[in-house]
């Protein structure tokens, strides 16, 4: 449902639209909508979005806001990321109340996993 002045969606570059499709639908399910060969769109994730054309990635080293996942089972999730060609740029630390990883689609986009399981 749509809310009155809550985050609803996200926008996120990528430079190989088939490659960043495939991993996100094999690692963690999502279908998608495609608007033209530029854009597609994801729903039903927590934070409907989508993925539009560009030689960019985001990248917290850039200044790029962070999107972050949640995970009952942290080290499930790293390896299929892994196993569906997304690269590990941060191995799993704890934090504060969690633990958690980062990592890359196959577009350079960076994304972090969180859970407060094995705590």
């Amino acid at each position: 449902m749509n809310e009155h002045e809550k985050l609803n969606y996200v926008e996120l570059p990528s430079c190989d639209m088939a490659a960043t499709k495939a991993f996100f639908e094999q690692a963690f399910n999502w279908s998608f909508v495609d608007y033209g060969p530029d854009y597609t769109a994801f729903s039903g994730q927590g934070l409907d979005g989508g993925f539009f054309r560009a030689n960019l990635r985001s990248r917290t080293a850039d200044g790029a806001a962070l999107v972050i996942f949640y995970s009952k089972d942290l080290e499930g999730t790293l390896s299929k990321i892994k196993a569906f060609g997304g690269s590990i740029i941060k191995p799993i630390f704890n934090f504060p109340g969690g633990r958690r990883f980062h990592f890359t689609e196959p577009s350079g986009n960076e994304f972090a996993v969180w859970s407060d399981m094995g705590v």
